[in-house]
């Protein structure tokens, strides 16, 4: 066998990784491989081209001469693999007749027009179909292949089989019925009266709001449970009730805010992550697209309605600096 059939993408990758990474472990922890595989891997790429790439006697490990003049080529090969491997995946996502795009549904009503239409413009021929629900629902079904791209607060369980993107954190915040709570007044005495409006401990930001008021032994007087975050609002404006939310479900809920008002959290912090989630390999560079175009959607209309509702209220997000 001559050169070319003796070196892998697969073995190039992992040495690529080596060399940056500079030890073992830390290749194996970027790779998700075992470090007896990086190793493994080394040292058949170094018997099939029959010279020492790297000096393990050295700490941290360094490259040979042969290994320095590998790694240029190495990562010109792989950069062309991964361009192509673009240019074939954007050509697969072009030709889709229909695509499936699933959100968390308190992000719903203020970002999904933007994000079908972006998704829309750069498929002219596709059908765009859309979904709304439960975050562990949406990340269903990207599992179950319902979906082919999601925005979604929970992760995958196998998430080797997905590429993932965040799109941003947001702190949660306290949102009490209209004029029934007063931030320089202590939290305890002002809350304990009132109604818990909350969500459904079904859901993970359910299961997540009440894990957080064990963790700060506040127990709250717990009457309702929604599964929308209009429901939650509506309910706290109704009940003379409070809730934890986050910012941008709060806005999803507009036609409430007039009821109630919004404050940062008086207790510790809580915040969740919201992500866009792809089966890797495919869909090309839509993923990238959509991420820029949903966040600077985010960052130019929403911002401004976060800071009408609460001064500072912006700087509840923290953005990616990838994207937007």
């Amino acid at each position: 066998m001559d050169l070319t059939d003796r070196l892998t993408l697969r073995g190039l990758r992992i040495f690529v990784a080596l060399e940056e990474a500079r030890s073992v472990a830390g290749a194996a922890a970027n790779l998700g491989l075992s470090k007896s595989s990086v190793s493994q891997h080394i040292t058949t790429l170094e018997q099939n081209v029959g010279v020492a790439l790297f000096d393990r006697k050295q700490k941290p490990v360094a490259l040979t001469p042969a290994g320095q003049v590998l790694g240029l080529h190495a990562r010109r090969i792989l950069a062309a693999v991964s361009e192509a491997e673009a240019e074939l995946a954007d050509a697969n996502a072009g030709s889709v007749p229909v695509l499936k795009f699933a959100i968390i549904d308190d992000l719903d009503a203020s970002l999904t027009p933007t994000v079908a239409t972006g998704l829309h413009e750069r498929l002219s021929r596709s059908f765009i179909s859309t979904f709304s629900g439960r975050s562990d629902e949406v990340t269903g079904r990207m599992m179950s292949r319902e979906a082919d791209i999601a925005v979604t607060a929970s992760l995958p369980s196998d998430i080797g089989r997905f590429r993932i993107q965040e799109l941003f954190r947001e702190q949660f915040v306290l949102v009490v019925a209209k004029g029934l709570y007063q931030p320089d007044q202590p939290w305890r005495e002002q809350l304990s009266p009132l109604p818990l409006i909350q969500y459904s401990e079904a859901m993970p930001i359910g299961q997540l709001v009440i894990t957080h008021l064990k963790r700060i032994r506040f127990e709250a007087s717990r009457q309702f449970s929604f599964e929308t975050t209009r429901s939650v609002i509506a309910t706290v404006a109704k009940t003379g009730g409070w809730t934890l939310a986050t910012p941008l479900s709060v806005i999803d809920a507009s036609r409430f805010r007039s009821a109630v008002d919004v404050f940062e959290l008086p207790f510790s912090r809580l915040s969740r992550s919201v992500y866009l989630i792809n089966r890797a390999q495919e869909l090309g560079s839509l993923p990238e697209l959509l991420a820029d175009t949903f966040t600077r959607c985010a960052q130019d209309e929403l911002l401004p309605e976060l800071e009408a509702m609460a001064p500072g209220m912006g700087g509840m997000i923290e953005w990616d600096e990838q994207v937007g």
